[in-house]
């Protein structure tokens, strides 16, 4: 499924929409560029689950949570990994939790990540420069459905 935004107010948009159907567990990856819109989309979600506070890149801290929505969120960047690998974060603990995961450069983390996931993938338009198209890409039962959701 692709999603066009024509600007960043509707990939929270969106966004929003998606974190409706989330449950405990849920991973979605965030692929694209600097600039792409993961972060963005990332405050749309956490809007979307009831969660008030700013909402900021994890690239320095590797893993922000947030806990005081309807479900947590636990989002994180994994850049700063590449050649490192995420061996020593317990990934796993946060992905087989009580939240739902969100991670940027999802490239970086190797083997690390789980067989089920939505992975979506942020493409800038080269001739409109705050449109992107959110390409979905469902990796599991669950995530195909949640797909045909979102298209209804």
């Amino acid at each position: 499924m692709d999603f066009i935004a024509h600007n960043p107010e509707e990939t929270q948009q969106f966004a929003h929409k998606l974190a409706q159907h989330l449950q405990a567990g849920d991973v979605i990856l965030l692929q694209g560029d600097l600039g792409a819109g993961k972060t963005t989309f990332t405050k749309g979600l956490a809007l979307g689950l009831g969660i008030k506070r700013n909402i900021k890149s994890p690239t320095f801290t590797l893993i922000r949570e947030y806990t005081e929505g309807r479900l947590p969120l636990y989002h994180m960047d994994v850049y700063r990994l590449e050649g490192t690998g995420t061996a020593d974060l317990g990934l796993d603990e946060y992905f087989d939790g009580d939240g739902v995961c969100v991670v940027e450069w999802p490239q970086y983390a190797g083997d690390d990540l789980p067989d089920q996931y939505l992975k979506i993938s942020f493409v800038k338009d080269p001739d409109a420069d705050d449109q992107r198209v959110l390409k979905l890409q469902a990796h599991g039962l669950h995530y195909t459905q949640l797909i045909k959701q979102l298209d209804e």
